[in-house]
């Protein structure tokens, strides 16, 4: 593999390839020199075409294949252009998110969008506008999944989180479990200022740690828990997956149904932990949220040096195609290396 101001191989051996290409050609003038290339009647029938231009573009065919195949294998070894991301410092806050996948948050308080939807938008606004935080994002239901440890890598948080989606995890709520699972990532964070993000629509209904509990060890740790109510509440169509009476085939229709946001278990867990609760509605019901978070203390953080590199080869192999497409149509004319 060769490196060079960013340039690179991946396959360099590809590269010994190359040389069959000037090979080719090399070969084929030599057997013209030395008579022993074969001559071709479609060649000596062609009286009428000027044998000044026949003779001159007699080495073309083979000369395009050349250029091909030498081509083909600069192709093949992967060039690659990298961009150097050097080690630098900043200063910023240890987050991690804690977003509710679970089957309530398939209310369709937004119509044509659900909750789920929202919330994902939210957080996305929420991870674009803080790239000198370390993030992380953990998912719950009735059980808990870590998406992305803490990390400043900004694009895999969002790829992460457009990973996220309903039913990835057995269906209830379980926030106390989810908050536990948050601050388990935050356990070994040198941070001077830790915060848990915790995105729901505040129904607790199962779960092996109750939500105080979850908030008496965050207040241990010194992690303040802003909590996001989504959704309007009261009775707003929900989708549900029933069997149907003619055909018994089960399907998913929308029905009204009562789903409430129980604020008072949100309010009593930011207010336990220094924070504040807020509703999302949009992406702009986070812009409270961005404004206290800066004014919390700040950690000095290094980032770590990667190069990330972008795959050149297309053009290589494009090309390669379109010079043997020429040497086979310009062979097909009749033209021919023939000998002196």
């Amino acid at each position: 593999m060769t490196d060079v101001l960013g340039f690179r191989f991946q396959e360099p051996l590809w590269l010994l390839a190359a040389l069959a290409g000037p090979l080719v050609v090399a070969a084929a003038v030599l057997r013209e020199r030395t008579g022993r290339a074969l001559i071709f009647p479609g060649l000596s029938r062609s009286g009428k075409a000027s044998p000044t231009w026949r003779t001159g573009l007699r080495h073309l065919p083979v000369t395009l294949a050349g250029l091909g195949l030498a081509l083909a294998a600069v192709a093949l070894a992967r060039p690659q252009h990298g961009s150097l991301k050097q080690n630098a410092t900043t200063e910023g806050v240890d987050i991690v998110i804690a977003l509710d996948v679970s089957g309530s948050m398939a209310a369709q308080d937004f119509l044509p969008r659900n909750r789920l939807e929202v919330a994902r938008s939210v957080v996305s606004s929420f991870i674009k506008r803080r790239p000198n935080d370390r993030i992380g994002l953990v998912v719950f239901a009735s059980k808990c999944l870590t998406k992305s440890p803490l990390t400043t890598d900004t694009a895999l948080l969002l790829r992460q989180l457009d990973d996220v989606h309903l039913d990835m995890l057995p269906d209830g709520t379980a926030i106390g479990s989810g908050m536990a699972t948050a601050l388990a990532r935050l356990r070994r964070s040198q941070a001077k200022s830790k915060v848990l993000v915790l995105v729901t629509d505040g129904g607790n209904n199962t779960g092996e740690i109750d939500p105080a509990t979850a908030t008496d060890m965050a207040r241990a740790m010194g992690v303040r828990v802003y909590t996001v109510g989504v959704g309007k509440g009261g009775v707003v169509p929900v989708p549900v997956r029933v069997r149907d009476d003619f055909t018994g085939a089960v399907v998913t229709r929308v029905m009204p149904m009562q789903v409430d946001i129980d604020e008072g278990l949100l309010k009593m867990i930011a207010t336990r932990t220094g924070a504040e609760f807020f509703r999302a509605t949009d992406s702009a019901s986070m812009r409270v949220i961005f404004d206290r978070i800066d004014r919390l203390e700040k950690s000095e953080i290094k980032l770590t040096s990667y190069t990330r590199y972008r795959e050149l080869f297309r053009p290589y192999l494009t090309t390669a195609a379109a010079l043997l497409l020429a040497a086979s149509a310009a062979w097909a004319t009749g033209l021919r290396v023939a000998p002196a």
